[in-house]
């Protein structure tokens, strides 16, 4: 019997999962990529020395990664040398107080009481309440494949209402804990990883602040970007078959499936199925047909929430800043304004909350020796369809916005020290990446746009078209993308009969 084969486009975080998992059970299985190395938004640059992670800068969420490592069929702690990065983040308000995120739950007392009095109990209610919805979340939402209304409409979902807060507003529902707007802040701003807003993001997302601190953070020897070739060493030993430089013009297809993916040389390639790495928006506007039904879900698609973008700094520094922790979030006094800004007038507040990482903390092989590695990274809002935006005045007033707030901390002259700057704009991601509207989280986890209200990873008219990846099923995130690609990787199988080895 023939072995069946599927074309993967795009060779991210859940293409390559997902290819590892077909490829396992004996499918033929060809990733295309247009870039020159696998990655997607996870992606690495070098120059003189300095090495740079493009996207995610931290491990979180290990139990997941561990998880769906073990599905592949190997330890995460074989294929990855982590170390805990524990403060988890420095983080620094507007006037100058700072507050180390720890598990050290004597230092975290001593620290919140000095913010204010009487406010530990409710860290330790938050951190029951992030439990809770941490291990619902992945047992109710993030694991399960919704491939019908019955499976996310029952009964025994009734509860989730309640004991997950969805309807909940997430800053709104930190007045059950703390009174100081600093601590509010400091427990919440990881609502922006889902490309959100915590004063419109529910207050499910409590599950982030858990489990960096039930889970820890961690940094993998070589940067984020080992994880990348941890996934490609085991999708070689596979037998995935990896194309770069290659760009996909057009998904072929006729009236209920994918014939074939048309290549930039005009190339025809065939497979049983196509698996749709790209960002799902730009695949349904770009690369499929636009009969008048495609259109319209192009345009559903289209008018759906994105997430936010991000402005991002990489600095080849040529001393040590010592002052520099591994993480350093600077966070504003008017914290609603920034999202505000963000959100709604897709612009760069006027004093903005920013993320500031030095690697060589954690790794000294990041930097030259006696040389430091910086980035630095400034969320904005994604790029507008009704207005021109000037990204470049945009992001020269972010890059005098991270000097001003590192004079916060005594680093004065970090302009006269760099040996060079690259930069990543909205208009970086949307080009390198093909991500509609320069949106780096892609589709956005508003409350319709969660669980089964989420793109599910198969088309609904082409019955071998799948997708994977942060706009579809179950979301944006490293390990999620993991997910992503195992769920979509199972349900190819089961549509073409593989059986489990």
């Amino acid at each position: 019997m023939k072995s069946k084969s599927v074309i993967v486009i795009g060779a991210g975080i859940g293409g390559i999962t997902a290819a590892i998992h077909l490829a396992q059970r004996g499918v033929k299985v060809i990733v295309l990529e247009k870039n020159s190395h696998a990655g997607g938004r996870c992606d690495r640059f070098s120059r003189e020395d300095h090495h740079f992670d493009t996207g995610p800068t931290l491990l979180v969420m290990p139990l997941l990664y561990e998880a769906e490592f073990a599905a592949l069929g190997i330890s995460m702690h074989e294929m990855l040398a982590l170390q805990r990065v524990d403060p988890t983040y420095h983080l620094v308000f507007d006037d100058g107080s700072q507050l180390s995120l720890t598990s050290d739950l004597k230092s975290m007392q001593e620290q919140l009481e000095g913010f204010e009095p009487g406010s530990f109990p409710g860290l330790l209610r938050y951190m029951g309440e992030g439990h809770r919805h941490y291990h619902l979340s992945m047992e109710k939402l993030v694991n399960r494949d919704f491939r019908k209304a019955s499976d996310f409409f029952k009964v025994s979902n009734l509860p989730l209402i309640y004991r997950l807060k969805p309807l909940a507003n997430h800053y709104r529902n930190m007045s059950s804990y703390f009174d100081d707007p600093r601590l509010k802040a400091a427990f919440t701003f990881q609502d922006v990883y889902m490309g959100l807003s915590p004063f419109e993001a529910p207050a499910t997302f409590s599950m982030m602040p858990y489990t960096e601190l039930a889970h820890g953070v961690w940094y993998p020897k070589g940067g984020m970007y080992s994880i990348v070739e941890a996934l490609m060493e085991l999708a070689r030993q596979a037998g995935v078959e990896f194309m770069f430089d290659t760009s996909v013009e057009q998904i072929e297809v006729d009236e209920n499936q994918a014939q074939s993916v048309v290549l930039e040389n005009g190339r025809y390639v065939k497979s049983d199925a196509v698996l749709a790495n790209a960002d799902l928006p730009y695949v349904y506007q770009d690369l499929l047909p636009h009969s008048p039904k495609g259109r319209g879900e192009a345009k559903r698609l289209a008018h759906k929430r994105f997430s936010c973008s991000v402005i991002s700094f990489f600095w080849g520094v040529d001393k040590v800043y010592k002052q520099l922790n591994p993480h350093t979030l600077f966070l504003a006094d008017d914290y609603r304004e920034n999202f505000d800004s963000i959100i709604r007038d897709l612009d760069l507040p006027a004093n903005p909350c920013l993320y500031v990482h030095a690697p060589t903390r954690l790794d000294p092989s990041m930097a030259p020796e006696g040389q430091d590695t910086i980035i630095a990274i400034v969320p904005v809002g994604h790029m507008s369809e009704n207005r021109e935006q000037d990204w470049a005045e945009i992001r020269d007033r972010a890059r005098q916005q991270v000097f001003r707030r590192l004079r916060i901390l005594g680093i004065t002259d970090l302009e006269a020290h760099l040996k060079f700057e690259v930069n990543f704009t909205p208009l970086s991601w949307r080009k390198r990446y093909n991500l509609m509207k320069g949106s780096t989280h892609g589709l956005c986890h508003n409350l319709t746009q969660l669980g089964y209200f989420r793109p599910r990873n198969k088309h609904s008219r082409y019955h071998n078209l799948y997708f994977v990846g942060a706009s579809t099923h179950p979301g944006t995130g490293m390990p999620t993308a993991m997910v992503s690609g195992r769920l979509a990787a199972q349900r190819i199988m089961d549509d073409l009969q593989i059986k489990l080895a």
